[in-house]
């Protein structure tokens, strides 16, 4: 099965017309997106952009074979152009199901937002999934019950012989609106329906993120890319390099962003523990306005652990852990063997923080698990004027050297930008 992007732009494409925004104005070259459509093995057209004959042209296809148009979204613009030749667009009904006269099928798949879902069959057994902007599949599992009503379209009939339950293993294509709507590739993921391969591209992209390399930098945390319309793609073939990073550490000073981009790797992947060093603080109205603004903006489906007993946590097997932060484990764990008094130090708690130091790096090597971690980089700043803040900003600097050594990817957050150091 072939799958060439028309376009993989928003609703209005990117740049979007007359918006005077920094974001539109970089939009530009391989980074300006027409609103996204797909063809199908030149037969099945999802989605219209405009102009569609001539982008197909420069994408070197043809529409002279189409023999479906689907939408999949509702259309509040201006009229669709059909160009002439093409048959009327139709949106299938949730749930019911088309078999063309191409030997594709095409199932409608219920969605938690205005529009449907297309799941499409080739000849081959290949399959893709196909979402509107802004939706995720309507609960689960994915492959609901075949409707019974007639389905209309040009070579298409209703279709009844697949399996009524379970999602039938993963996509080997899924294209969706990654960025915003992360939760429904962590859906997708959590029910087997995207697995490590699994081609994920990102579609419906607009001016609310970054285009050129901030863009594929924050897709390629997800597990997903995006293409360049006009791409044409082999359903089932590799798509090259995409491995996960294992380990991430995300460094920022106070406000930098790091929580934020932490939290941002890892909204596409399902039951995430989210590690919250800190623990709780009756006595601090402050402390508590913090922990309650970090915990409304994580999805409802993570799972949080006030603990700062990280090395269990790492050697055990199990969905991401984001430990958030390294600077207050320290900051416990320096509690722990008495660090701050000056004589202890020397008599033995130097010693002791750092077998704690080297147990915690250990088992980050070691571990199975998916790994983002947040710490704050506090070098850059005034000079502690006690001997006990100096140490802390010392060991501080040493913990988050050794972890970096063992991540893949190190990020340095400034005003809400992440800096890729590795």
């Amino acid at each position: 099965m072939e799958l060439t992007l028309l376009g993989t732009g928003a609703p209005a494409g990117l740049p979007e017309p007359d918006c005077p925004c920094a974001r539109c104005a970089a939009a530009s070259g391989p980074e300006a997106r027409a609103a996204t459509s797909l063809l199908v093995d030149g037969t099945l057209l999802l989605d219209l952009t405009p102009g569609p004959a001539l982008a197909a042209a420069r994408a070197g296809q043809s529409l002279g074979g189409v023999r479906q148009v689907l939408l999949s979204h509702p259309h509040d613009g201006p009229a669709l152009e059909v160009p002439a030749g093409l048959p009327s667009p139709v949106r299938v009904p949730d749930r019911q199901e088309l078999a063309l006269i191409s030997g594709h099928r095409v199932r409608a798949l219920a969605l938690d937002a205005p529009g449907t879902g297309y799941r499409v069959t080739g000849p081959d057994g290949r399959r893709l999934l196909y979402l509107p902007p802004g939706a995720a599949p309507a609960g689960t599992p994915l492959s609901a019950p075949v409707g019974t009503g007639p389905a209309t379209g040009s070579g298409a009939g209703p279709h009844t012989d697949e399996p009524r339950d379970g999602v039938d293993g993963p996509y080997d294509v899924v294209v969706l609106d990654v960025l915003g709507r992360p939760d429904a590739l962590a859906r997708l993921r959590e029910v087997g329906a995207v697995a490590a391969t699994t081609d994920v591209l990102a579609v419906h992209i607009g001016h609310d993120v970054p285009p050129g390399p901030e863009l594929h930098r924050r897709l390629a945390a997800a597990g997903a890319r995006a293409v360049p319309d006009g791409t044409t793609l082999t359903v089932g073939a590799p798509a090259g390099p995409g491995t996960l990073p294992r380990r991430t550490l995300v460094l920022g000073g106070t406000r930098s962003g790091k929580s934020l981009e932490a939290e941002r790797r890892l909204a596409a992947f399902p039951g995430v523990v989210y590690v919250a060093t800190g623990g709780s603080r009756d006595d601090d109205p402050d402390w508590g306005a913090r922990v309650a603004e970090h915990r409304e903006r994580r999805p409802a489906t993570w799972r949080t652990e006030e603990t700062c007993d990280l090395v269990p946590l790492l050697d055990s097997d199990g969905p991401p852990l984001l430990i958030d932060c390294l600077s207050l484990w320290l900051t416990r764990t320096m509690d722990e063997v008495e660090a701050w008094d000056d004589t202890l130090w020397e008599r033995g708690g130097a010693t002791a923080l750092a077998e704690r130091v080297s147990a915690l790096v250990a088992a980050l090597r070691r571990t199975p698990r998916h790994v983002v971690a947040v710490s704050n980089e506090v070098g850059s700043g005034v000079v502690p004027a006690t001997p006990a803040g100096r140490r802390f900003r010392d060991e501080l600097g040493r913990l988050n050297s050794r972890f970096a050594d063992e991540c893949e990817h190190v990020l340095l957050t400034v005003a809400g930008v992440a800096l890729p150091l590795r």
